[in-house]
């Protein structure tokens, strides 16, 4: 610190703004404010009057408001802003185009075309960034040493030491004009994303060179950001650089936001700041310098100080959890002497490939709005925000978090701020509160005296309290994951709980977490700031690599190391930092050949042998992920970073007395004693004022510790101590164990649905984080459940709908075929239609669980994922003319992978082998295959085995009959949800014509589903009969009975509209009749790999019209596969969503059945021998109407060599329907453009050799529109709608 100066640290967040200040001098006194971040009419901008009070007051000088704030006493200032964030959540930033390479003009739109929440019909995607496109004709593509083009151009080498050639070069002439045309609209910014230029940025920098010439001022290369492979994210991301005031993509849009605050900000201070150090928080917890601060490592510049406060001030000898627990959501977090960052991630709908520290955050806050639903209590994650707020704000707000505590107690009104009321002078509104609950548990009461007649009545307390624990038990979910997931011991950590409403309930949520310790420093109320004041400065510098790890490569590597590490030394010694007081971190992003994940892996002591000088990255990368090599498999190293980081030398604050050990319990008297609710009823609960505290002092609870900014409770058996530094540390006691019964009780079924849920989640984590299947890794096509001891199921965490109702078919199969040969330590293999399967790339590995008293298994866990070939006659086995089930690839019905808890691999492999069809064409590609495809089936059963710790340690909590009861529990609940449905429709139906729902469409073979729905009113009960629908076909169409079921469960689910456990209680009140040997029950012989992924989408097409939910969405997965006896791939592509009674469907966006995300377009080339031409939306081919059907997508692809291209494809003969009045969309289409020949039209199901220069051109299906057009609604929207705000706040982080 500068001797007689000031140092400020800021958090400008959306609400409240927080300073922390340390003043000059011997005695170091610090200053604390807080204050609205908005507040026109009392000063313009709320860090600069935070300064200014401070130094007014502490200087004894007048400082008038409105003149230049003086900045002699003023050492440096810190801050951390949300200004980016709100600016992106609120569509605010600047008007701005988008450049990008011809061809993928909505490449951005469609990002990776999965839908954020799968059971919403009403997809909701934030607006893309930018208002206009320019698509520029210029083209790069990479140098295949397999590829058979004739290419008139010379081989260049990239940045990352790729060869490449400059396929089509830059039409400047064209560029102009359209860039001309922008200007004249007014259009200033621009983002420029071209492809492949992570390694070669020629045509980048010359856009950017014209566009500057011809005065636009901002300009933005993806290239300049951070450059990495993969076009969406880098398209989205950006950095700012000194490049002629040059950033990228999201800087384009929000780093002029962030100028207009700063130059508002700096301008209230003299020659505007011009000497002083202010320094701005970035997302990954290292500041920077004001002129190197931009938009996308600004998203998380508040949270970011958060963790670096609690990191400073809470960790000692034990990991520990942040806790931040705000109004809207809380953040939650990990440190264990290291930061642990995230590299990509998604905000407000736009994916930012920058480092990020890795804060997971949910929504479940003070704000997060009560429910009872169905029998259940359910928290969030409707918030209601700052307007209207909770009930007791007095503006006819709904009941909250905040309510309850009110309700039981833990907030108190007197020591609340009184700014509620039109004349913003009243306290909080405990009556109304209590009034609403009162409301509230007449409705609880009255739905349990309905299920149970002995029921003994709720109290107001027990509602508002059983709220509270469901509250608790949603915030714990997360913290779980980020720890066991991860393969930590959750009770080993200390909860350091921070924010405005942590402190109420970190005592309860450490105790539920078997957490012994909770930190709450002095300062919590602002810690974000405090952190500001703690953190150290960062720079980074990354580049490209693209080159194999091996030994040859090392010096090549270390020297690129070396130049890296340079670039931040001298940075952070332009900022003053000497090179003692500098640390650099080396990471390297590996990733193994033909997988596309890739891990930022930093170095171990390397043992003696052939490594890096900077350590040994290759244990890193298979022990903290992977845990295994693959014998053989190349490992490819993407990028090299290196992170510099200035070490601030601050020491956390100690300016407290020391204790003498005199201040005990007895000398502190409390403020009053109040009656506050907890488990067992009222208690005398102390009140305390934490500025009449001193370290020392023992606080027993239960207690209230109120401070200016936070409540603190301190719940019965749980003691606090003030620490030698002012801060609160609190011992948790094992508290009174209630015992949780058999009979079903509301609250408690809340809290066990989280749980079962957390265990499915769990157990998916895992599976995508260690898994080397891009299938599972990247495009999450996979599934994980729980089932009772009856194979039910009991909870799911699914990313593909089609999985929901055939796994646990797959498990009763199980049941029934193995009976007492099913042992512990056993997993079991499957994929046959007849066992529960749905295709034979769908692997279902299934295990049961155990305990020593029992013989016969008290669970059954099961996960199921896609597998990229199986031994199909066809490269990707999807054959699209297979008529057997063996063309299809190997077959398996009841298959032990595991006996005993031992993977039986040697003996496995052989027998794999003999299971894979090995035709002519795919012989060689299955033998490299088989390996892989045991490897991968080798995490499936181990993923499995964690699952089996997780459900035991659900047991030991709670008793085995407790755990089974209330998965029975679960089930009814879903049942019941499901039976209002149907209640809720018969009423409608009854006013319209009867209570029988009918429907029918056809496959474009012409098979018919037929569907006949009755429903009792009375009961909430249906039948769902599908008497008439086609026999089964002589092609692969035929679906397996439990195909429909999961399609059943799924248009249940959707149309429910929250959220309800997925389960077989969802199928209790249904009653489905399926002919046998129809199409959706063929015998066991049959084809059936089009049944999951087209016959499925048409079930639900069928099922939706019955209930005129919505229109048809494009009723396809669009399954292409290409390959030969090397290669092999498979995507399924997007098309349009079907539109609803209240909006339009999205267009470019996979529907129902499926949910699988896209291949990036420059992995897609690197990978494989393929151009990918054209991925862009196909407009006015969704249906019209008053609301219109989303468009479907055009994809082209040039093949550089011989390969064999097979499609498996629907709707190109019948269109999807419009509903109301509603218009079709357009069929899709199959064109194969020949090099120098015709275009053939392949129909929507074949296999056929491509050779280099031919051309496949995908056409998918439109959405059908809604309601009968009108002369201003007929076309279909030009744009994508933009999507209210209902104050639902979206979850991010790894967990």
């Amino acid at each position: 610190m500068e001797r007689g100066k000031f140092q400020f640290a800021i958090d400008r967040g959306g609400t409240f703004t927080d300073i922390y200040a340390k003043c000059p001098g011997q005695s170091g006194k610090s200053r604390v404010m807080k204050l609205l971040s908005v507040d026109p009419s009392n000063y313009p901008d709320a860090p600069r009057e935070g300064i200014r009070r401070i130094l007014e007051e502490e200087l004894g000088v007048p400082m008038p408001a409105d003149d230049p704030v003086d900045t002699s006493h003023i050492d440096y200032i810190r801050m951390g802003t949300t200004v980016a964030t709100n600016a992106l959540l609120e569509r605010k930033g600047e008007r701005m185009a988008l450049v990008i390479t011809q061809g993928f003009r909505d490449l951005l739109h469609i990002g990776n075309q999965s839908r954020p929440k799968i059971f919403d019909l009403q997809i909701k995607v934030p607006d893309v960034l930018y208002e206009d496109i320019v698509e520029v004709e210029e083209r790069i593509i990479l140098h295949q040493e397999r590829c058979s083009l004739n290419i008139n151009s010379d081989v260049l080498v990239g940045s990352t030491n790729e060869k490449l050639y400059k396929w089509t070069k830059l039409d400047e002439n064209k560029l102009r004009k359209n860039l001309d045309a922008l200007l004249k609209k007014g259009i200033k910014s621009l983002a420029v994303v071209l492809m492949h230029s992570y390694t070669c940025a020629d045509h980048e920098v010359r856009v950017g060179e014209i566009a500057m010439e011809m005065g636009f001022t901002q300009v933005s290369l993806s290239s300049k950001v951070m450059s990495m492979v993969k076009l969406v994210p880098r398209g989205f991301t950006g950095e700012l650089e000194n490049f002629k005031n040059i950033f990228s993509c999201v800087d384009a849009y929000l780093t002029p936001s962030i100028q207009k605050y700063l130059a508002g900000f700096q301008s209230g201070f003299d020659e505007n700041l011009k000497n002083i150090k202010l320094l701005f928080m970035q997302s990954d917890g290292g500041l920077t310098p004001v002129d190197r601060f931009n938009g996308s490592r600004a998203m998380l510049s508040g949270p970011a100080g958060g963790v670096v406060g609690y990191a400073m001030t809470s960790h000692n000898d034990q990991p520990v959890i942040g806790f931040d627990m705000g109004g809207t959501s809380t953040d939650v977090s990990r440190y264990n002497g290291q930061y642990e960052h995230v590299f990509e991630s998604t905000s407000a709908g736009v994916t930012i490939q920058a480092p990020q520290l890795d804060i997971n955050t949910v929504a479940a806050g003070g704000g997060s709005m009560l429910f009872f639903r169905s029998g259940m209590f359910v928290v969030g994650p409707q918030s209601a925000g700052a307007h209207p707020g909770p009930t007791c704000y007095r503006k006819g707000g709904p009941l909250t978090v905040t309510d309850a505590n009110l309700c039981l107690g833990r907030l108190l009104p007197e020591y609340f701020p009184k700014i509620f009321g039109t004349s913003e002078n009243l306290a909080l509104d405990e009556s109304a509160t209590r009034t609403a609950f009162e409301a509230l548990t007449v409705d609880v009461n009255e739905f349990m005296s309905s299920a149970n007649k002995s029921h003994e009545p709720l109290s107001v307390e027990q509602v508002a309290m059983g709220f509270i624990r469901v509250a608790n038990e949603s915030m714990c979910r997360p913290i779980r994951a980020l720890t066991q997931a991860k393969g930590h011991d959750t009770s080993r950590h200390v909860l350091s709980c921070f924010g405005g409403a942590g402190g109420q309930h970190a005592c309860a949520i450490a105790r539920s977490l078997g957490m012994t310790k909770v930190f709450i420093h002095k300062y919590s109320g602002i810690l974000s700031a405090y952190g500001m004041a703690l953190a150290d400065v960062v720079h980074e510098a990354q580049e490209s690599a693209a080159c194999h790890f091996k030994q040859e490569n090392i010096s090549w590597l270390d020297s690129r190391v070396a130049h890296l590490s340079n670039q931040c030394l001298q940075e952070l010694k332009s900022q003053g930092f000497s090179e003692k007081r500098i640390e650099l971190e080396v990471y390297l992003n590996l990733r193994y050949d033909r997988t596309d994940c890739a891990l930022m892996c930093s170095p171990v002591a390397a043992k003696s042998g052939n490594f890096s000088k900077y350590g040994d990255f290759l244990t890193t990368f298979t022990n903290s992920e992977f845990g295994f090599t693959i014998p053989g498999r190349t490992v490819i190293v993407d990028d090299i970073r290196v992170r510099g980081v200035g070490k601030s030398g601050v020491s956390v604050h100690k300016n407290e007395p020391t204790s003498d050990g005199k201040n005990q319990a007895k000398s502190v008297q409390p403020e009053a004693t109040i009656q506050c609710y907890f488990e067992d009823g009222f208690q005398d609960t102390s009140v305390y004022l934490f500025e009449n505290l001193s370290p020392g002092h023992k606080i027993v609870g239960s207690a209230i510790i109120i401070d200016k900014n936070s409540t603190i409770l301190v719940e019965p058996d749980c003691i606090a101590d003030v620490t030698t530094d002012g801060d609160i540390s609190i011992t948790i006691g094992g508290g009174k164990v209630n015992q949780v019964g058999t009979e079903l009780d509301s609250i408690q079924l809340s809290i066990f649905s989280h749980r079962f849920m957390s265990i499915a989640e769990q157990m998916g984590r895992i599976l995508q984080r260690t898994a080397i299947s891009t299938n599972i890794k990247e495009r999450l096509d996979f599934s994980c459940a729980l089932f009772g001891p009856d194979g039910g199921l009991v909870s799911n965490a699914p990313h593909i709908p089609v999985h929901l109702g055939a796994m646990q078919e797959a498990v009763q199969y199980q049941m029934r075929e193995l009976g007492d040969q099913i042992k512990e330590g056993d997993c079991i293999l499957s994929n046959h239609p007849l066992a529960g399967g749905s295709h034979l790339p769908d692997l279902t590995v299934i295990t049961p669980v155990f305990t020593p008293e029992h013989e016969t298994p008290i669970f059954f866990l099961a996960n199921r994922g896609h597998h990229a070939d199986i031994g199909g006659t066809t490269p990707g086995s999807m054959p699209p003319h297979s008529t057997s089930i063996k063309q299809e690839g190997a077959v398996f019905k009841s298959f032990k992978l595991v006996r005993n808890g031992e993977f039986q691999e040697k003996g496995e492999i052989s027998l794999v082998k003999n299971h894979f069809f090995l035709s002519k064409i795919n012989y060689f590609f299955c033998q490299k295959s088989i390996i892989f495809f045991v490897k991968n089936l080798f995490f499936l059963s181990k993923i499995i085995f964690f699952g089996i710790h997780l459900v035991n340690e659900l047991v030991e909590t709670y008793g085995l009959n407790v755990v089974q009861a209330y998965m029975a529990h679960i089930q009814s609940n879903a049942e019941v949800a499901v039976r209002n449905l149907l209640r809720d429709v018969a009423r409608v139906a009854l006013f319209d014509n009867g209570i029988s729902l009918n429907a029918q469409d056809y496959m474009d073979d012409g098979s018919m589903i037929k569907l006949r729905i009755d429903i009792d009113a009375e009961k909430g009960s249906a039948i769902f009969d599908f008497s008439g629908t086609s026999p089964m076909v002589l092609n692969n169409l035929n679906a397996p009975k439990a195909i429909t079921l999961s399609a059943i469960i799924y248009c249940l689910r959707c149309m429910v509209g929250y959220d309800v456990p997925l389960n077989q209680g969802c199928l209790t009140p249904v009653n489905i009749r399926i002919p046998k040997w129809s199409i959706l029950d063929p015998e066991e012989t049959a084809a059936v790999v089009g049944g999951n992924v087209l016959t499925s989408q048409r079930i639900v097409d069928v099922i939706m019209k019955a209930f005129k939910t919505c229109a048809a969405s494009q009723g396809c997965m669009n399954n292409i596969t290409f390959g030969d006896d090397e290669v092999g791939y498979y995507e399924t592509v997007a098309g349009g969503a079907g539109a609803g009674p209240t909006w339009h469907g999205r267009s470019g966006i996979h529907t129902h059945m499926t949910n699988t995300r896209i291949t990036d377009p420059e992995i897609l080339e690197r990978r494989y021998p393929v151009i990918l031409e054209k991925f862009q939306l196909n407009p006015g081919t969704g249906g019209g109407g008053e609301y219109s059907g989303g468009d479907g997508v055009i994809r082209q692809m040039l093949f550089r060599k011989d390969l064999v291209l097979s499609v498996l494809t629907e709707r190109r003969v019948f269109a999807p329907y419009g509903l109301d009045g509603g218009q079709p969309g357009k069929t899709g289409n199959n064109l194969l453009l020949r090099h120098n020949g015709p275009t053939i039209n392949l129909g929507g199901k074949n296999s056929v050799e491509v050779h280099p220069g031919d051309v496949f051109r995908l056409l998918t299906p439109g959405g059908g529109g809604f309601g009968s057009p009108t002369p201003s609604t007929g076309e279909p929207p030009t744009k994508q709608r933009k999507v209210k705000d209902d104050q639902t706040f979206v979850e991010r982080g790894s967990v």
